[in-house]
């Protein structure tokens, strides 16, 4: 690559991380109090809201694995996008406004005030911590790619840049100061991969139109039972989305429960607007980086593409966008992400709940993924995530639409659903990653799309075990059923000893 290539890309990875400093240091001005460092002192109205869950929400899947999937499986790959969109669905009718009017910080103080469990608690925390650091990784390692291919710089540079620049935007302003990094990081992110798109679709028309063929696509990730491995990808992303722990925090931070609702409706629109671009970049790549799918560096498609396709000073200036937007991405969703992991490490790990521990627990939120990102072989970005999915749709998707719909949930029920559901979907994932179990075959495709069963598994457990266990049912259960279901103009109730 041409040194001008790498000077566009290095003064766009540059300002990217400059304005996210700068951004985060407007947060670190007013943020005071610890729910300020928390939850924004619960006043992020619905349009910020909005734009700030999908800044965070957007990750390297979506950047680039989505294209990257389409460029070597074709149209099958457009489940994700459908999937991870649609998940705000459902999380919009079961969970946006009586989660907000739960009155709590992190899924760990909603376990705990709905079960009133310490013991719910800690393996809530657990999984949260896990699944955090579990997604945190094809971050950092898609940083690494991204800078890679674009600078030359050794892969291991652009985990370290990211997780360092995550690291002191989090310490610095908590979840007020990351609201802004991840509003400014969308709108960066749409403008990187939409202005691109434009110029690549003008390029493919000047070049006579040529068709896009699909026939000979891989069947790598669809070699075995495409339809269960379809609706493993559905089931994960629909249901995994209402779990997230970095999605689910943010709604912590809404006024009421109608501003979570519209909330909700508001990041449908600007998640759907996004995932009109990956597909083209996807079927574009195929035409112009043939290459690629074979040389396993097919998340690299919308990185290339200016190059290959325009080139000159064009190609490099548009190429320096996308790095900009790449960049965006794995630093929006790698700071929502620490946010959500150091709030729980604040709270259920360290001696303290204060600002000072909370930077703490920053840094060890960050630490360990960084960690595994150098020393994990790198697993491709989309399918990475889609694992973290089913963590998430297997353990917290219960606990959550029980949690708020089911009377009769008992913290017995709640342990047996998250640790069967949630923890299977964590060992299939494990094996998966590590290759003991490898395809063709119904082994391989049961472990690495869990979703069919764990989540399954998952909500039968917590309602077998609480019907087995009536007399465990929580003595305030019917105070917290009215909390989650008034509107707060009836009720002024709160979650005890939370929101403050």
């Amino acid at each position: 690559m041409s040194t001008p290539d790498h000077t566009a890309s290095w003064v766009a990875v540059a300002l990217v991380v400059l304005a996210t400093v700068l951004v985060g240091g407007f947060g670190l001005r007013i943020s005071r109090t610890t729910s300020d460092f928390y939850v924004a002192s619960r006043t992020v109205r619905p349009r910020l809201n909005a734009a700030a869950i999908s800044g965070e929400y957007l990750s390297a899947a979506s950047f680039l694995g989505v294209a990257g999937l389409v460029l070597l499986h074709g149209p099958d790959m457009l489940w994700y996008p459908v999937g991870y969109t649609a998940g705000y669905l459902v999380l919009l009718v079961f969970v946006a406004a009586p989660l907000r009017r739960s009155g709590a910080y992190t899924l760990p103080d909603f376990a705990e005030g709905r079960l009133e469990s310490l013991h719910v608690r800690r393996v809530v925390s657990i999984l949260v911590v896990g699944a955090g650091w579990l997604y945190l990784v094809p971050q950092l390692q898609g940083a690494g790619l991204t800078l890679k291919i674009l600078t030359g710089a050794p892969g291991w540079l652009g985990d370290v840049l990211v997780a360092t620049v995550v690291m002191v935007a989090v310490a610095a302003g908590g979840m007020r100061s990351i609201t802004f990094v991840q509003v400014f990081q969308y709108w960066l992110k749409l403008t990187a991969l939409l202005v691109p798109a434009l110029f690549l679709v003008l390029a493919w028309q000047g070049d006579g139109r040529p068709r896009v063929s699909f026939d000979d696509q891989f069947a790598v990730f669809r070699a075995d039972h495409p339809l269960y491995a379809t609706y493993g990808l559905i089931v994960a992303t629909f249901l995994g989305t209402m779990g997230l722990p970095h999605v689910v925090v943010r709604f912590y931070t809404s006024p009421n429960g109608r501003d979570a609702r519209r909330t909700t409706v508001a990041v449908l629109a600007l998640v759907g607007l996004f995932y009109l671009m990956p597909p083209i970049y996807g079927a574009l790549g195929r035409l112009y980086a043939p290459e690629l799918r074979h040389g396993g560096d097919a998340d690299a498609a919308v990185l290339l593409l200016p190059a290959r396709v325009i080139g000159g000073l064009g190609g490099d200036l548009l190429g320096a966008l996308i790095a900009g937007g790449a960049f965006a991405a794995f630093l929006s969703t790698a700071s929502g992400l620490t946010m959500a992991v150091a709030g729980v490490i604040t709270q259920d790990v360290l001696p303290s709940r204060g600002v000072r521990y909370f930077r703490l627990a920053t840094v060890l939120a960050i630490a360990v993924p960084l960690a595994g990102s150098l020393l994990v072989s790198r697993v491709p970005v989309a399918d990475a995530v889609g694992m973290a999915f089913a963590v998430s749709a297997s353990s917290f998707c219960p606990l959550l639409v029980l949690g708020i719909w089911w009377r009769r949930l008992t913290p017995p029920g709640a342990v047996a659903g998250l640790l069967l559901g949630g923890g299977s979907a964590l060992l299939a994932v494990a094996i998966t990653v590590s290759g003991a179990v490898t395809p063709p075959g119904w082994p391989h495709a049961l472990l690495a799309w869990p979703a069919v069963w764990s989540v399954p598994v998952g909500f039968l457990a917590m309602i077998l075990v609480s019907l087995a266990t009536p007399g465990r049912i929580p003595p305030g259960t019917n105070a917290a059923m009215t909390r989650f279901h008034l509107p707060e103009a009836l009720t002024s109730a709160r979650a005890p000893g939370r929101d403050r």
